[in-house]
Parts: C-alpha cells; sequence; structure tokens
C-alpha cells in the first residue's frame, strides 16, 4: 500500500504526474483522479468546507486524491454551486443548503459514471460534513463517512467565522474601518445569506439517522464537542473510529504557510482502504472521459483545461461569449492559493474581462492547489526558478490555442513570477503587477521565514502601534515582538539607506539586487512592453520600490511605459471593492490596448 504523501515523494525521482482529469456538470467544474489499476468496487466523493477553509485544504484533497488513485480507488472533488469555479446564482436566491446539496447529488452520479463503482466512500471536511450526512439519505451504496473537523453547532461555527474574519484582516493589516462585516465574511469571501441562516439552525447532535454503515471522526485539539458527536453517532449503529486530527491548526491557519498533516493523510487513506476492501467488487469498465464541455455564463464560456508537458497543471480557460476585442491575460496565482484567487478574485476578474471581448487563462502552478509538483523541484517552489517554466509553458498552450498576444498579470508573489517570466519570455507583450514583494529574490533568503515573519511598511506599524488592542496583544505576548522590532528596524534601516544614497551616492552593497531589477526593467522597455505597477499605499513592496527608483518611484520616468497606481486605505490584497475596481480597470485597460497595437 503506498504510504500518504508517496505519490510527492515519487515524483522526485519519476516522471510528474498528470493534473486529474478536469469534468463539467450541473454548472460546476470537477475533477477526477482515476485509478492507476482499479482493484474495488468503491470510489471517494470529497465534500469541501466553505470559504477560507476550503482554499487551505485545497493542495490537502489533492494529494489525498493521488494517492487514493495508487492503491486503486478513483476519486472526484468539484465545487459547489456559486463557489471556486462553479457558475454564480442559485446559491444567493435564499434556498439555503440546497444548491449544494444538489451540486453534491449530481457529483455523485458523476464519479459513479466516470469510475464505474457503485459504492462511494464521502470524505468530508468542516461544513461538508454536513452535506454528507444530508447525501447519505439519498444515494444508497454509501460504503462510509469521513467526517474531518466537522461543523456540530452550527451557532457556534458562525461565531467562529467571526473570530477567524478578525484575525485574518488584522493579520492582513487592514483597519476596522475597511473590513467587510457585512454578513458571514472570512478573507473576502461572503457566505449567502440563505446558507448562513441555515447554518445557524444546525445541531448534528440531533442527528437521529446516518445511512452510512461505517464513519471516521477526526477530532481537533481543544474541542470536546467533536468527541461528543463521535459518540453520538455509535448511537445510530455505525461502526465508529475516532481519531486525533494531528496538524489541523497548522493547515488551516493560511494557505500559503499551510503544512501538509502528513500522519492525518496516511490515517484517512488506511481507513477508506479498510472500507474499499470490505466492500469489494469489481468497477466496470469506463471509457477515457471525454473533454469538459465549457460551462456558459453571462457573457462569458469556461473550459477547464489540462496543459504543459505530460498534461501537470490545471486551468481554467476564459474566452468571451461573442469576437474577442483583446489581448489575452494570463492569471498567476498568489503564493498557495488557487487558482480562484483570493476572495474570488481570479474568477470575477476573467468573468468580467470576457465581457469586454478579453480571454484569460487563470491556473495553478506546480505543486499549488490542483497541479502536482514537477519532478525533481523542491518543495517550496514560491519565487523558484521552476515556476518560470510553468509560465512558459502557459504560452505554450496559448500560442496553441491561437489566443496571442497574451500579458501576464500577478499579485504579490504572482507579480514577481509575471516580472520575471515577462523578462525571459518575448511572447509577453504587457505586464501588471499588484503590491509585489519584491523584482528580484536574494537566493541565500529563506523564503519560508519571509513567509512566515512578512515585514510591513513603516506606516503600517506605526498605525498599529496606535491602537489599543495591539498593546494589550503585545504585553500579553500573542505577538512575536523580537521579530516584529526587527523587521521595524529593517524598515527604518532601508528608508535611511536610500536617504544616505541620495546624498552619497549609491552603495555597492545595493548592486546585487538593484542591477537585475533595472536590468530586467530595462529589457522590458527596449522590447515595449506594457507595464502596469499598482500598490496599496502602505505596502511594503512600495518600500522596495523606492530602493530601486527612489521615493515616490522617481526613477520610473526614464521608463516611460510603465504606469505607476498608488491605492489609498487598501490592504496587501486589495479588500476594498474600490480597489478592485483600480486592479481590473488597468487589467482591462492593457488587454484593450495590447490589441490595437
Amino acid at each position: 500500500m503506498a504510504g500518504w504523501g508517496a505519490a510527492e515523494e515519487q515524483n522526485k525521482g519519476k516522471q510528474t504526474r498528470s493534473a486529474a482529469t478536469p469534468v463539467t456538470f450541473a454548472g460546476t467544474v470537477g475533477l477526477f483522479a482515476p485509478a492507476v489499476a482499479p482493484s474495488h468496487g468503491t470510489a471517494v466523493l470529497f465534500l469541501s468546507p466553505w470559504g477560507f477553509e476550503e482554499m487551505c485544504v485545497r493542495k490537502f484533497w489533492r494529494v489525498l486524491a493521488e494517492d487514493l488513485a495508487d492503491i486503486g480507488i478513483a476519486s472526484l472533488r468539484f465545487d459547489y454551486a456559486g463557489t471556486g469555479d462553479a457558475l454564480d446564482g442559485v446559491a444567493d436566491e435564499g434556498n439555503g443548503l440546497t444548491p449544494w446539496q444538489e451540486t453534491a447529488l449530481a457529483a455523485a452520479a458523476k464519479l459513479k459514471a466516470l469510475s464505474g463503482c457503485d459504492r462511494l466512500i464521502l470524505v468530508s471536511q468542516g461544513l461538508g460534513g454536513t452535506i454528507a450526512a444530508a447525501l447519505a439519505e439519498r444515494i444508497p451504496d454509501i460504503a462510509g463517512i469521513a467526517f474531518l473537523a466537522p461543523v456540530i453547532s452550527g451557532r457556534a461555527y458562525l461565531r467562529e467565522l467571526t473570530v477567524w474574519s478578525k484575525m485574518i484582516d488584522e493579520g492582513m493589516g487592514l483597519s476596522e474601518a475597511l473590513r467587510l462585516t457585512e454578513g458571514v465574511t472570512v478573507a473576502s469571501l461572503r457566505m449567502p445569506d440563505g446558507v448562513a441562516e441555515v447554518v445557524r439552525k444546525l445541531n448534528f447532535m440531533t442527528l437521529d439517522r446516518l445511512d452510512a454503515p461505517n464513519c471516521l471522526v477526526l477530532t481537533r485539539p481543544g474541542r470536546p464537542g467533536d468527541a461528543d458527536f463521535a459518540h453520538h453517532l455509535q448511537t445510530l449503529g455505525p461502526h465508529v473510529e475516532q481519531a486525533p486530527y494531528e496538524g489541523y491548526d497548522d493547515l488551516v491557519s493560511n494557505p500559503t504557510v499551510a503544512v501538509m498533516p502528513t500522519a492525518t493523510g496516511r490515517r484517512i487513506v488506511e481507513w477508506v482502504r479498510s472500507i474499499a476492501v470490505q466492500s469489494e467488487t469489481a468497477a466496470l469498465a469506463v471509457a477515457k472521459p471525454p473533454a469538459a464541455e465549457p460551462l456558459a455564463g453571462d457573457g462569458f464560456r469556461e473550459t477547464p483545461v489540462r496543459f504543459g508537458k505530460g498534461e501537470r497543471m490545471f486551468g481554467i480557460l476564459c474566452e468571451p461569449e461573442g469576437d474577442r476585442t483583446g489581448a489575452t491575460a494570463l492569471i498567476l496565482t498568489t503564493a498557495y492559493d488557487r487558482h480562484a484567487g483570493w476572495g474570488r478574485m481570479s474568477v470575477t476578474m476573467a468573468r468580467s474581462l470576457a465581457r469586454d471581448g478579453i480571454a484569460s487563462l487563470r491556473f495553478d502552478t506546480a505543486n499549488v492547489g490542483d497541479s502536482p509538483p514537477l519532478s525533481g523541484a523542491p518543495d517550496q517552489v514560491l519565487y523558484s526558478r521552476e515556476q518560470h517554466q510553468d509560465v512558459t509553458e502557459a504560452l505554450d498552450f496559448l500560442e496553441r490555442r491561437e489566443l496571442l498576444p497574451a500579458y501576464l498579470v500577478g499579485r504579490c508573489s504572482g507579480g514577481y513570477l509575471a516580472f520575471q517570466a515577462a523578462v525571459r519570455d518575448a511572447r509577453c507583450d504587457g505586464l501588471v503587477t499588484v503590491n509585489p514583494y519584491s523584482f528580484h529574490w536574494d537566493e541565500s533568503q529563506s523564503v519560508d521565514e519571509a513567509l512566515r515573519f512578512a515585514p510591513r511598511s513603516l506606516e503600517t506599524y506605526g498605525r498599529k502601534l496606535l491602537q489599543m488592542e495591539t498593546l494589550k496583544r503585545l504585553l500579553g505576548g500573542k505577538i512575536d515582538a523580537k521579530n516584529a522590532m526587527l523587521n521595524m528596524a529593517t524598515g527604518l534601516g532601508r528608508r535611511g539607506m536610500r536617504t544616505s544614497r541620495r546624498l552619497l551616492g549609491a552603495f555597492p552593497f545595493f548592486a546585487a539586487a538593484q542591477g537585475p531589477v533595472l536590468g530586467g526593467f530595462r529589457t522590458l522597455a527596449k522590447r515595449g512592453v506594457d507595464m502596469s505597477l499598482i500598490y496599496s499605499a502602505h505596502d511594503i513592496g512600495l518600500d522596495h520600490l523606492h530602493d530601486q527608483f527612489g521615493e515616490n518611484g522617481a526613477g520610473l520616468k526614464h521608463f516611460p511605459d510603465i504606469r505607476l497606481t498608488i491605492i489609498p486605505e487598501a490592504d496587501h490584497n486589495l479588500t476594498p471593492p474600490y480597489a478592485r475596481k483600480v486592479y481590473l480597470r488597468e487589467v482591462r485597460e492593457m488587454g484593450l490596448r495590447l490589441a490595437n497595437r
């Protein structure tokens, strides 16, 4: 039996794995992972949590699906109506959880048809457990349900989301005035009011029936209600196994620094295997799934695609319903966020661009979200040279589809990658970067350390120090004071160096970073690449821009094809709606402008 995570270990020495097979149904996108050597009549349907938690577990689901495939078990993961890459609309019509349940029901039927299996195991997390319990009442031959960190009390869950939302916003340096607090909103994702109303009334301890013979309950530390739920399930008749959800907090804290829960993943795979063996029947022979049909929306059509060598990457091609009137936007991921983007920002942007005649491709780079790792590449892919190859193969795909000219669009680490890829590939005619931390990465610096203790601008530190709540947290030991002070000292030092450099001339030790950046900008300017740089007013990336081009980016005047846009009162992730409008406007105008060259 393959151990959990064996899929990634194998990729280090063997051929890179293909991405899962994309399928479309019921207005949504699914990813089918066929069994490498089918040996069971049982397949696994993944039922995701909601919102920010779903972003965090996205990669976890993929690795689980790959290891299940290696032991002969097919699986399907998908987006609920109105979430991720699914079409919008139905989830906002006051129907509660019904649209999500109907999507799951259609997914179950699709999985049976694709796999040839007549029995299913449901692997759920968070709110997905509620969907799983409802699905078991409507589908025969459910062999088992895994409840990972289930929502026991809806009221408690919504209170937890409120706290979660505040912690995430504070982590981004978002002021209270700019926070999105209407309804249930976490990480720029708002739960439909009808869903929130139903969730508030949920109480899993009143469940009086569960049509599944086997259950696995993974309990979170400090949550006695999870164990109580496991005991309650035993009174309903199923065989129940209970185990700790090791690594839960590190998984759901932030997709950028999420740690895959190895022990938990192994436990899930072993449990699924034991249930599949108990219900073993031969799977029916099925044909290779046909190419996914496009999803038609208001002014756009979206087609899930695999591309790159060995079809190793997954993405969504969004095209206008009518004629193309602009260049094609290649929308890069930020850190380890899935291709849908923070708060579905990339989905919203792609569909809006399509209505204006601009096609786009949004995709996961290798080892991010739904794209498997590249063979031989480091585990930490951010700011690595391997990601340049991902962009090159994405441009190859667009060229084969006759979708050039193209321009690159990226935020934060995606902005860095967009700049580096544009310098290397002459097929890039334009570049839009938002809040890139830097345009040059010092390879002697630890990416992991930088991500965990990311510095902020001096203005942001100053504002936070004036807040009473920050002082209370600092005195209470809830803030890493050592790293905060170090980052502040670094910021003061950088600012002092800029002042000295104006007075005394450039210091030699700036040349290592400044040379490659200026050289890159000169290369792009020589090719006539259209460039748009967008920054939030107090973003740390703006400090780095000043290091290269002086205060207020004065040195950019030597590059006439660059536009610099500063958005006041916006955070790193562009949470305020007006900030996202500025971003969309720049991307749209570039697409239309490049088509008229």
